[in-house]
C-alpha cells in the first residue's frame, strides 16, 4: 500500500536516504561539464555550478539572474522591428575557489591519481557533499571532504550568500599545508559555435572594478560593459575550533582574483577545517554594495556553516511537506523525479524581478533567456507546489511589460503588449524572427498562467497587482493580427503566425496559438466581469488607465467564440495550420553522427517544406487547452501527429506522455515519461553541459500529476483521472490549492485523497464529486478510472484492415531472394541487415535503400527497369505458392470476422497483392484490396489505411489496422486507426497491441460491438 502520509526524514532513516540522494561513487573527469550542471545549486537569484572548489574552473561558473550584459545584434539586412540587441547571461566572480598546497606543489585533481570518490546532491537539505581521496606525483595522499549550500531567502533584496565547510585530512602527509582561499574573475560567456542552444554570440565578460583582499576580508568588484552595471563580490573565513590550527598568512589582490591564504602543519591522520562564507551584491551602480556584503557577511560568519545549513534544510522540508513525491516499486525513478523538482524550485525566480530561464542558473545554455515554456510549464509546478514562487515569477513579467508594450510598437500594433519569445531583460533576443517575433503565442502562454495561478490560489489580489494588466494588454493583440474572414463563413483566423514547432513557421490558423488566443480571450473577459461585479471601482480604474471599455472586451469574446480552429474531416484530426496536411511527409535519413536535432543539420526552409514537428503544437493544444474535446479526436490526433514528430524538443514527451494517458495508451505514456525524466541526467539531447533544461524537469511533474493521475484544473475546480503505470506498484503526490494541502496516493486497486490542511474541499474524481475534509481521507476504487483510458480499442469496430507479408503469409524470403538476385547483378552489396530495411516498404523506396550502396548513380529510366526485373524474379518465384502457404488460423479468422458482419480490407504495400491473394485462395475473402499503384505515399504514410477505409464505407477510428512492421505501424496509428503488431512489442513499439502470430487473435478480445 502506498503511503499517503508524509515520508520519514531523510536523516532519521538510512533508506530514506538513498531515496533523496543524487550520488556518484566514481570520478569521470569526460562527464566534467555535465556534472557542473547536475550538481548545481542555486536560489532563484543566484546559481553555483557543481564544479570543485579546488578545481581549475573549465567549464565551470557562477550566475546572478539579475547580471547580464547587452550585445548589438549585426544584420546586413535590417528591417522594422528586427531585434536590435541581445541579452546574455555572463558569469560572475567564482566565489567558490580553494586553492590545496602541499608545501610548493599545489593540488591538482586532473593530475592528480584518484583513490576514492563520492558526490551526493542531497534533494532533502539542499546541500553538495563531495568525499575525495587524491595521491599526488610525490606519493602524498589526503582526503577533501567539501560541503556547500547556496542559502534561499536569508538576505532577501540585500546579498546572496554561498556557504562552503572544506576539510582535508592527511593518509600519510607529513608537511605544510596552504588553503588559498579565492574569488576568482569569471571566465568568458561561453560561444554558440553551430549550436545555437547556447546562445547567439560569446560575451567578452564582465570588466573589473577593483579587488582588495585584507585578514578579514576579500572582495572582488566586476561591472558590465554594456549591460545592468556592478557586482560585488566579498568572502569571509571561520576557523572552527578543536582543529589542527590554520592561521591567516596572506592576503592577495589583482585585476584576476582576490585572495586569502591560510597554513598550517599537517600530519597523518589529522585534518584542517575551513569555512568559507561568500556573498554576492548587485545594482546598477557600485554605491552601497561595500554596505551590503560587509552586513551579510558579519552575520553569516558570525552563525557559521552549520547554521546556514540547518536554515537551508528547514526551507526544503518546508516545500517537500507541500509538493511530496513518491514512487513505489520503481526508486530511480522516483529519485530522477525529486531530483528535477529540486531544480525547478532552487531555479525559479522568487525576488518578482528575475526570470527564470530556460536553463535555470546551471549553466549559459540559451544565454540565459527566458522563453514561453516558463509560463507554460515551469509555472504550473510552481502553482501547484509554492503559489508564492508562482506569484513572484509572474510579477518579473510584469515587470517586463513596459517593454511588451514597445515590442508591441516596434510590431506595428497601436496597442496593447507583445512578450518577446526570448529575454532577460523584457526586450526580444531573437534575430530569427520567423521562430522569434512571429511567436506570438507566448501573450497566451502568460495569460495561461495567469488563469492557473489564479485557479489555483484564488488570489483576486493579484489581478490588481498587475496580473489583470497583462491579460488586458495582451489579449488587445489578438484582433489585431486576425480577421472574421468571409471565406471561412465569418470565422476568426490569425495570420503568419509560428506556433511552438519551430519546423513549421509563418502560417495562417497554427492551431495551437488560435486555441490559446481563444482560451487567453475567454480568461480576459471572465476576469472584466469578475473584477467589475467585486471590485466595481478598482475595475473602473484599471480600465480608465487602460483605456479599454466594454465594446473592446464585447469585441475579445466575439472573436474567442469564432476563433477558427483547422479540423480535417477526411482524416479526423485537428490540422497543425491551413498548410501543414497539404505537405509531403519528411523523408527521415539514415542516423548517421549527431542528426540529431535536425535544426543542426538543415536549412528552416528545408525543414518548413514537410510534415515534420519538432514538437507537436496540437497535442499540446489537446493537453493545455483540450477539456471540451472529445476522447475519439483527441486520440485520432495523437495518432496522427506522433507519426511525423522528431521530438527534437525537450517540452515534446512530456506533452504526448500526458495525451497518451488521457487517450488509453498506458506504455506510450510510460515510454514518454520516461523520456521526459531524465532528460538531463542521461544528457539525451546532448547539450546538459551548459546547464540543465528546466522545461523538461517540469515537464516530467506534469506527466506524473496531470498525465498518469489525470489532474486538471477546469472552471476553477480540480478533476483527477488516476492511472496506474504497470511497473509501479503506486505513487503519491502532494499539492496546494487555494490555501490547502492536499495528497494523493494512486495504488494498485484505490486511490486515496487526504486533505492535510484548510477548509473542506470539493474535487472530481473520474466524473464524480467527493467532499475532502481534514482527517478523513477519501478512498476510492481505481478501476473506474482506468476502464475508459486504458481499453485499445475504446469505438465499436465495424472493419478489420490487413497487411499481408508477414500477416497473412511468409513471402518475404522470397523478396529477399529476388533483391539477392538483383543486388548481385550490378554488383551491390546486400545482406540480411539491409533487407530488414525494406520490411513494408514499397518497390521504389526499396530500390532506393539498395541503390545507396550502389558505386554510380542510376537514373529514372535505369531504375524502373531494375524494379521490373526484381518483380519479375519476384512473380515467377509465387507461382508456386498456394492455400498451404497461408499462415495457421488466417482462414479461420476471415471466416469469423465475415460471420460477424465486419468488412475486410488489405493495404499491402505490394502490387502483386491481387495475384498472390487469388493464389492463396482468400481474395474472395476481402471486400476491398488497396491498389498500391495508385498510393501517392508508401508506408509510414496512412494514405494506403485510409484508402481502405474509405473504400469499406468506415470512418478510420471504426478500423483495426494489423501489422508486422514499423512503418505500417506508424501508418495504421497516423491514419487515426488501433494497431495490433504481429510480432514483439521492441520491435513494434507504436502498437496498442501484440500478438506472437495472427493465429493469437481473439475477436472477442480486440473487437468492440
Amino acid at each position: 500500500m502506498t503511503d499517503t502520509n508524509p515520508p520519514p526524514r531523510p536523516d532519521q532513516d538510512p533508506q530514506a536516504q538513498r531515496a533523496w540522494r543524487l550520488r556518484q561513487d566514481r570520478y569521470e573527469p569526460a562527464r566534467r561539464q555535465r556534472d557542473a550542471s547536475l550538481y548545481a545549486l542555486a536560489n532563484g537569484s543566484l546559481g553555483v555550478r557543481g564544479g570543485f572548489e579546488e578545481g581549475r574552473g573549465d567549464g565551470d561558473g557562477c550566475y546572478l539572474a539579475a547580471v547580464y550584459e547587452h550585445n548589438p545584434i549585426h544584420y546586413h539586412e535590417r528591417f522594422r522591428g528586427f531585434a536590435l540587441s541581445t541579452d546574455t547571461r555572463v558569469p560572475v566572480a567564482d566565489g567558490k575557489r580553494i586553492e590545496v598546497w602541499l608545501g610548493e606543489r599545489r593540488l591538482d585533481p586532473e593530475s592528480a591519481e584518484v583513490l576514492a570518490f563520492e558526490r551526493e546532491l542531497d534533494l532533502h537539505a539542499g546541500a553538495l557533499r563531495r568525499r575525495m581521496r587524491l595521491r599526488d606525483a610525490h606519493g602524498a595522499t589526503i582526503e577533501i571532504l567539501a560541503e556547500r549550500v547556496v542559502p534561499l531567502n536569508v538576505h532577501p533584496g540585500a546579498c546572496d550568500l554561498l556557504a562552503i565547510r572544506y576539510r582535508v585530512t592527511s593518509i600519510d602527509y607529513s608537511g605544510p599545508i596552504a588553503l588559498v582561499s579565492a574569488i576568482e574573475s569569471g571566465r568568458q560567456a561561453a560561444a554558440q559555435g553551430d549550436d545555437p542552444r547556447i546562445g547567439v554570440s560569446g560575451s567578452e565578460g564582465l570588466l573589473a572594478n577593483g579587488a582588495r583582499a585584507d585578514a578579514v576580508q576579500a572582495r572582488y568588484g566586476q561591472r558590465t560593459r554594456h549591460g545592468t552595471g556592478a557586482v560585488l563580490c566579498g568572502q569571509r573565513h571561520r576557523l572552527p575550533s578543536g582543529e589542527a590550527s590554520l592561521r591567516y598568512a596572506d592576503a592577495m589582490a589583482d585585476e584576476a582574483r582576490a585572495a586569502q591564504r591560510y597554513e598550517a602543519q599537517l600530519l597523518p591522520g589529522t585534518s584542517v577545517v575551513l569555512e568559507k562564507f561568500v556573498a554576492y551584491a548587485s545594482a546598477a551602480d557600485a554605491g552601497g554594495l561595500d554596505a551590503r556584503v560587509d552586513s551579510a557577511l558579519s552575520a553569516t560568519v558570525e552563525a557559521g556553516y552549520e547554521a546556514l545549513a540547518a536554515l537551508q534544510s528547514s526551507a526544503m522540508a518546508e516545500f517537500w511537506r507541500d509538493a511530496e513525491l513518491s514512487i513505489d516499486g520503481d526508486p530511480d525513478s522516483e529519485l530522477a523525479l525529486r531530483f528535477n523538482l529540486f531544480h525547478l524550485w532552487q531555479s525559479a525566480g522568487r525576488d518578482g524581478v528575475s526570470g527564470t530561464a530556460a536553463k535555470g542558473l546551471t549553466g549559459e545554455g540559451y544565454e540565459g533567456h527566458c522563453f514561453w515554456d516558463t509560463e507554460a510549464f515551469v509555472l504550473p509546478v510552481m502553482a501547484y507546489t509554492a503559489p508564492e514562487v508562482a506569484r513572484a515569477m509572474l510579477q518579473a513579467r510584469h515587470g517586463m511589460l513596459e517593454a511588451a508594450r514597445s515590442h508591441a510598437r516596434e510590431m506595428n500594433h497601436a496597442a496593447g503588449a507583445l512578450y518577446p519569445w526570448r529575454t532577460i531583460g523584457g526586450g526580444e533576443c531573437s534575430a530569427h524572427y520567423p521562430s522569434g517575433s512571429a511567436a506570438y503565442h507566448i501573450n497566451a502562454a502568460i495569460a495561461y498562467a495567469i488563469g492557473l495561478y489564479l485557479d489555483a490560489s484564488d488570489d483576486v489580489g493579484f489581478l490588481f497587482d498587475g496580473g489583470a494588466e497583462m491579460l488586458f494588454e495582451t489579449a488587445r493583440i489578438w484582433p489585431q493580427i486576425g480577421h472574421y474572414n468571409p471565406r471561412r463563413g465569418g470565422a476568426f483566423c490569425i495570420h503568419e503566425v509560428t506556433g511552438p514547432d519551430e519546423y513549421t513557421a509563418m502560417v495562417d490558423n497554427n492551431y495551437y496559438t488560435n486555441r490559446l488566443a481563444q482560451q487567453h480571450l475567454r480568461r480576459a473577459v471572465a476576469v472584466w466581469r469578475r473584477l467589475h461585479e467585486e471590485r466595481p471601482q478598482a475595475a473602473i480604474a484599471l480600465a480608465a488607465r487602460l483605456g479599454l471599455d466594454a465594446d473592446e472586451v464585447a469585441n475579445w469574446e466575439r472573436a474567442a467564440e469564432a476563433m477558427y480552429l483547422p479540423y480535417d474531416e477526411a482524416l479526423g484530426v485537428y490540422a497543425q495550420d491551413d498548410g501543414f496536411l497539404d505537405k509531403p511527409r519528411w523523408p527521415f535519413p539514415p542516423r548517421q553522427g549527431e542528426h540529431r536535432p535536425l535544426l543542426l543539420d538543415y536549412h528552416p526552409l528545408t525543414l518548413y517544406r514537410y510534415q515534420v514537428c519538432k514538437q507537436a503544437d496540437v497535442v499540446m493544444a489537446l493537453v493545455l487547452a483540450g477539456a471540451d474535446i472529445d476522447l475519439a479526436r483527441k486520440r485520432r490526433s495523437y495518432d496522427y501527429y506522433e507519426a511525423v514528430t522528431t521530438h527534437d524538443s525537450t517540452l515534446s514527451a512530456s506533452m504526448f506522455g500526458i495525451l497518451a494517458s488521457e487517450v488509453g495508451y498506458p506504455d506510450r505514456a510510460l515510454h514518454y515519461f520516461d523520456a521526459s525524466l531524465r532528460v538531463d541526467l542521461d544528457d539525451l539531447h546532448g547539450n546538459t553541459d551548459h546547464g540543465v533544461h528546466m522545461a523538461a524537469m517540469a515537464g516530467s511533474w506534469l506527466a506524473l500529476t496531470q498525465g498518469f493521475a489525470g489532474l486538471r484544473a477546469i472552471e476553477g475546480e480540480l478533476h483527477f483521472a488516476p492511472t496506474l503505470p504497470a511497473r509501479w506498484n503506486g505513487y503519491g503526490f502532494g499539492l496546494r490549492w487555494r490555501g490547502r494541502e492536499l495528497h494523493v496516493g494512486v495504488e494498485r486497486a484505490q486511490v486515496v485523497y487526504r486533505l492535510i490542511e484548510g477548509e473542506p474541499l470539493e474535487i472530481v474524481h473520474a466524473g464524480q464529486r467527493l467532499r475532502l475534509s481534514v482527517d478523513a481521507a477519501q478512498t476510492l476504487a481505481r478501476a473506474p478510472a482506468d476502464a475508459a483510458a486504458s481499453a485499445p480499442f475504446p469505438r465499436p469496430t465495424q472493419a478489420l484492415i490487413f497487411d499481408l507479408d508477414g500477416v497473412l503469409t511468409d513471402t518475404a524470403h522470397t523478396h529477399y531472394l529476388a533483391w539477392k538476385r538483383l543486388a548481385d547483378e550490378i554488383g551491390v552489396p546486400f545482406d540480411e541487415t539491409v533487407n530488414l530495411r525494406l520490411k513494408g516498404v514499397d518497390r521504389e523506396a526499396s530500390l532506393a535503400i539498395i541503390l545507396e550502396r550502389a558505386d554510380r548513380p542510376y537514373d529514372e529510366a535505369e531504375r524502373r527497369e531494375l524494379a521490373a526485373r526484381k518483380n519479375g524474379y519476384y512473380r515467377a518465384a509465387i507461382e508456386s505458392v498456394g492455400p498451404q502457404d497461408l499462415y495457421p488460423g488466417v482462414t479461420e479468422l476471415l471466416d469469423a470476422a465475415r460471420a460477424r458482419g465486419l468488412k475486410l480490407g488489405l493495404a499491402s504495400a505490394s502490387k502483386n497483392a491481387p495475384a498472390l491473394l487469388a493464389r492463396l485462395g482468400i481474395a474472395d475473402r476481402f471486400d476491398y484490396i488497396a491498389d498500391a499503384a495508385t498510393i501517392a505515399r508508401a508506408k509510414p504514410a496512412p494514405d494506403i489505411f485510409l484508402s481502405v477505409a474509405q473504400a469499406l464505407g468506415v470512418p478510420p477510428d471504426r478500423c483495426i489496422g494489423i501489422e508486422d512492421a514499423a512503418a505500417g505501424i506508424v501508418a495504421i496509428r497516423a491514419a487515426g486507426m488501433p494497431a495490433v503488431g504481429i510480432g514483439s512489442a521492441d520491435a513494434l513499439p507504436g502498437a496498442d497491441a501484440h500478438l506472437p502470430e495472427i493465429a493469437a487473435f481473439d475477436l472477442d478480445a480486440f473487437v468492440t460491438p
